[in-house]
């Protein structure tokens, strides 16, 4: 029997840096504009409202998912939960940095320059609906700017009211400690899973000396460690994971191979995959909060579920040794989602 959480108002919490305390547990909110198939809005606010009411306080967007639609849907959301907003039970994280072509094209550039950020935080207000954005991340660093001039422009916006806190996303370990040399950065947002693990060499450890807070995206390996995805033929048309290089041919046989031993872990405790793999990375690091997206209820309670799944030191030896970040074959993303990663 999996392991259920009912309705309620309230999550184990964490407490990112420079104070921002949220939910053990966020909501990644991109699927519900793009890449993983079609979704239509009113299922998408249905889900946003069951993803409050069970406590998820942190919800997590970006000016580039659906070309603003992202941000546009959550401020239709927010608009019909003004409460819950004032009393601080939701906050949204959003960010800028990579500027999309307006056609259907997948290209993209990275542009840091204060005048673009500017600019963008004011159009995410706008879309968001909102006074002042709760964390605001640069999506990707921009090699052309330096990242001291980022964080005086972030700076800047924070004194004005705009931003409560600023984040960075897959940014390297120096760059975030110049960074941090500016304005302090209250979280840093990686890709970070049992079959995505770079982070633990160098970025997660400086994150933690200097007292940066961890947010992981695709904390479910982009649904590899739920068990679920055999072959890419069962995606929907329009699914970035079929031509994602870890989906593709030989390298889905072999990394597929990798998930046994995650079922293994997971009947031990009579629990799913996906929440031994989200038990795992909250054992990580108690700064750390992964926000797994979902569009299904089902998935949502089971995600949540997994903060109280507590794994034996055995189990996370044994999961450790099963997916080193040496075994894992492909690139996380195409030569172009992988433009500013690491930067």
């Amino acid at each position: 029997m999996n392991h259920t959480m009912s309705a309620t108002r309230f999550l184990p919490q964490r407490t990112l840096g420079n104070g921002l305390t949220v939910s053990a547990v966020g909501y990644g909110a991109m699927g519900l504009s793009e890449f993983y198939g079609p979704s239509n809005d009113e299922d998408s606010l249905r889900i946003l409202h069951e993803v409050v009411e069970c406590g998820v306080t942190m919800i997590d967007t970006a000016d580039v998912y659906g070309r603003g639609h992202n941000e546009t849907l959550i401020g239709k959301f927010l608009a019909s939960h003004r409460p819950d907003v004032v009393a601080g039970r939701v906050q949204i994280s959003t960010k800028c940095g990579i500027d999309r072509p307006a056609d259907a094209s997948y290209a993209r550039r990275i542009n840091n320059h204060p005048q673009y950020i500017r600019a963008c935080c004011e159009a995410s207000m706008r879309r968001l609906g909102v006074e002042r954005i709760d964390l605001y991340y640069i999506h990707r660093a921009d090699p052309a700017v330096d990242i001291a001039e980022t964080m005086g422009c972030l700076a800047d916006l924070v004194a004005q009211g705009k931003l409560a806190h600023v984040g960075l996303s897959e940014v390297s370990a120096a760059t975030l400690r110049r960074a941090c040399q500016v304005h302090p950065v209250t979280a840093l947002q990686t890709e970070y899973s049992l079959w995505t693990r770079d982070v633990e060499h160098e970025i997660l450890p400086t994150a933690r000396a200097l007292g940066v807070g961890f947010v992981a995206y695709s904390p479910l390996g982009r649904g590899m460690l739920t068990g679920r995805i055999t072959s890419t033929e069962t995606l929907a048309e329009g699914d970035f994971r079929r031509s994602n290089p870890r989906f593709a041919g030989d390298n889905l046989a072999h990394n597929l191979g990798l998930v046994k031993t995650v079922q293994v872990v997971a009947a031990r405790h009579a629990a799913t995959l996906g929440q031994v793999a989200l038990a795992w990375l909250l054992s990580r690091d108690d700064k750390l909060v992964p926000i797994p997206g979902t569009r299904r209820s089902s998935y949502l309670h089971e995600n949540l579920a997994a903060i109280d799944l507590k794994l034996t030191a055995d189990d996370l030896a044994e999961l450790d040794r099963a997916m080193p970040a040496s075994e894992v074959r492909g690139a996380r993303y195409t030569p172009e989602g992988m433009k500013g990663i690491g930067a």
